[in-house]
């Protein structure tokens, strides 16, 4: 059984809307999620004792996430990642973005996804948030309707989502929550033991930008096939972490992604998804200086994120997965994020 209770966790400035606050329960995970952002605030797991923590990062008050932070829990959009120039070409017309990460167009631009109000619907088991995206919002073309569903099942959270256009457009959304298996406030990630499910990554320019390059893991840092303990291996191969797209099947269907156990807990992350990419980030520029729920601050490498996706700049790289939605179309991925202890 899943209950679903909705609550106000704030009001916007100047009078722009209520935002709600929504509680998944079920017997193994409490949720929470609010409709700015369809944002994940906190993420309550037993660990091997049976004791609960909040194992993602965020804040206590709407205040915190109106104020500049890394896009704490956000759903990201209309494309998640970096277009490189914050340019790209369709149909022989350039479309320009804002640029607003170094010389690039990340997560969407200046007001994304993440920093606008959805509207709520709730379900017996989940809820579903839905906005329509006006045509040239952000310097994106056509207008969007999206479509965000979270539902709850056991230790498992689902999440969907389902977009169409009324013109071409490149679309690629995902969840930009950062764990940490040890309880949200906790120091480090690096006694996580992490497993990635990928043949191949893609080393990025010095803006973070795909070379074009498809490279085997095979030898190198980016081999995660096997479990590594995070802190040894980023000494071992003198790394500052991770920030990468990792190369998955690329099949529509359900396949298992990464695998992230926390010994001390007992806490295991499993991660499946349809997409053909997920960016591993290992929280590198965070750096104590926000302040978190129940005074947690949030230092470099405070916790992980694995954002399922299409691979970064697709739409300037024929040959990465398609990222172009067009009218008629149905964007529809989902990813599932399973908890449970070992």
């Amino acid at each position: 059984m899943v209950s679903v209770t909705r609550a106000v966790f704030g009001d916007l400035p100047l009078g722009a809307g209520t935002v709600e606050k929504f509680q998944l329960q079920s017997d193994l995970l409490r949720v929470d999620i609010i409709s700015w952002g369809c944002t994940i605030t906190a993420l309550e797991v037993k660990d091997r004792q049976g004791r609960s923590s909040d194992v993602v990062l965020g804040f206590a008050e709407l205040e915190g996430y109106l104020q500049k932070q890394p896009y704490f829990g956000a759903v990201v959009g209309r494309v998640a990642n970096r277009i490189a120039k914050g340019t790209f070409m369709l149909d022989g017309k350039e479309y320009k973005l804002a640029v607003n990460n170094g010389p690039n167009s990340l997560h969407g631009g200046l007001r994304g996804f993440d920093k606008v109000l959805w509207t709520p619907r709730v379900l017996s088991n989940g809820v579903q948030f839905s906005r329509v995206s006006p045509d040239g919002e952000e310097g994106y073309p056509g207008e969007l309707k999206v479509w965000v569903t979270y539902t709850l099942d056991g230790g498992e959270l689902t999440v969907n989502y389902r977009a169409q256009a009324s013109q071409t457009t490149p679309v690629n959304l995902t969840n930009h929550s950062y764990f940490n298996l040890a309880g949200q406030g906790s120091p480090n990630i690096y006694d996580h033991e992490v497993t990635i499910e990928a043949d191949a990554f893609l080393p990025v320019d010095e803006t973070l930008i795909p070379t074009g390059e498809v490279a085997p893991v095979q030898g190198t840092a980016f081999d995660l096939r096997k479990p590594v303990e995070l802190g040894k291996h980023l000494q071992e191969f003198h790394i500052n972490g991770f920030d990468h797209n990792f190369c998955l099947m690329r099949s529509k269907e359900k396949h298992f992604c990464a695998r992230v156990h926390h010994a001390g807990s007992g806490r295991v992350l499993e991660v499946y998804t349809t997409q053909p990419g997920v960016q591993f980030y290992t929280g590198n520029s965070l750096d104590g200086s926000l302040k978190g729920k129940s005074g947690a601050v949030y230092p470099k490498h405070s916790g992980f994120c694995l954002e399922t996706q299409n691979w970064p700049d697709a739409v300037n790289q024929p040959h990465f997965p398609p990222v172009l939605l067009r009218p008629g179309e149905e964007y529809d991925h989902t990813t599932w994020f399973k908890f449970s202890v070992a």
